[in-house]
C-alpha cells in the first residue's frame, strides 16, 4: 500500500502552484497578476492554518485608537472576527482580532524586502488594547521579540515565488534589522524555489520561530523538488497553532460617539 507522506503531498501542490504562477505573468494588468498571486499563497494556507485562525485577502487593519495599516495581503485573524466592512470581498479588521500578516511578493529584492518589513512593522506595533477582562482568570502573556506581551503580538513574514539569491536577500534583511529593534523585524522570509531565512536562538542555537535579541539570521536552502512548501506548511501550523485572543471588546472603537441619551426610565 503506498504511503501518501506530506512532502510528496506538497511537492505536487508546489508544480501546481508554479504553474499558476506562471499563468498569473500572462495578465495584462499588474494589479490581476499580483491579486491572483496573493490568492495562491492565501488558499494554500488556509490548508494548513489550525481551524480557529483564517487567512483573508485584501485587508486593511484598524486600531481602537484610529489608526490604520497599509493594505495587508494576506491577514491571519482569528475565525470569530467581526469585520468592519466586507464591500466588494475587501475587509476592515479590529488590531485585536489580528495573529500575523503575510507580504506576497513577486520578486524579492532589496527594495521589497524593505517594503514588506515596513509594513510589518508598522502593523505590529499598532496598539491592541479594546480587550474585556475576564474575571477570576489568571492573566496570560506571550513572550517574542524580546519582550512580553498581554495579548498574542503579531507576526509578520514575507513569501516570494523569485527572488534575488538567498544569501544577497539575507544581506539586505540583516541591513535593514541591524539598526532597528527586534520587534521590527520579520518572522520569516521563503523564496520559492530556493529556501528560506529565518532566526536561530542566542540560548540553545534551534530556529526560532520568532527574533529575539542577539538572534542569528540564518539561511536554509531546500531541494528544488520539495521547494519551500513543506517548512512553509508545518511554519504557519505551528506559529499559529497557539494563538489565541481575549474577549474583543468594540466599545473602545466607537471613540466619542453619542450611544444614546435616556429619556424615560421605570422603577420596576
Amino acid at each position: 500500500m503506498p504511503q501518501y507522506r506530506l512532502d510528496k503531498i506538497l511537492s505536487s501542490v508546489a508544480k501546481r502552484m508554479h504553474a499558476d504562477f506562471e499563468q498569473s505573468q500572462s495578465f495584462n494588468h499588474n494589479g490581476e497578476a499580483g491579486a491572483s498571486r496573493e490568492i495562491l499563497i492565501k488558499n494554500f494556507l488556509s490548508i494548513y492554518l489550525p481551524s480557529h485562525v483564517e487567512a483573508i485577502h485584501n485587508a486593511e487593519v484598524i486600531s481602537a485608537n484610529g489608526e490604520m495599516s497599509p493594505q495587508c495581503d494576506v491577514v491571519i485573524v482569528d475565525r470569530d472576527s467581526p469585520p468592519f466592512t466586507t464591500l466588494e470581498g475587501y475587509r476592515i479588521i479590529p488590531n485585536e482580532c489580528v495573529y500575523g500578516m503575510v507580504e506576497v511578493k513577486t520578486n524579492l529584492d532589496g527594495n521589497e524586502i524593505a517594503d514588506a518589513c515596513g509594513k510589518i512593522s508598522k502593523l505590529r506595533q499598532m496598539p491592541k488594547v479594546a480587550y474585556r477582562p475576564i474575571p477570576n482568570m489568571l492573566p496570560r502573556v506571550a513572550k517574542a521579540y524580546g519582550k512580553t506581551y498581554e495579548h498574542f503580538p503579531t507576526s509578520g513574514i514575507i513569501v516570494s515565488f523569485k527572488g534575488l539569491k538567498l544569501k544577497t536577500l539575507g544581506n539586505h534583511l540583516a541591513e535593514w534589522c541591524r539598526t532597528r529593534d527586534p520587534v521590527e523585524w520579520p518572522d520569516s522570509v521563503w523564496v520559492a524555489g530556493q529556501g528560506y531565512l529565518q532566526w536561530m536562538s542566542p540560548k540553545d542555537g534551534s530556529l526560532s520561530r520568532s527574533p529575539e535579541p542577539g538572534a542569528t539570521l540564518v539561511q536554509v536552502d531546500v531541494s528544488p523538488e520539495q521547494d519551500i512548501f513543506l517548512p512553509l506548511a508545518l511554519h504557519f501550523n505551528l506559529h499559529f497553532s497557539d494563538a489565541w485572543m481575549h474577549p474583543l471588546n468594540l466599545v473602545p472603537y466607537a471613540g466619542d460617539s453619542s450611544l444614546g441619551k435616556v429619556a424615560d426610565s421605570w422603577k420596576i
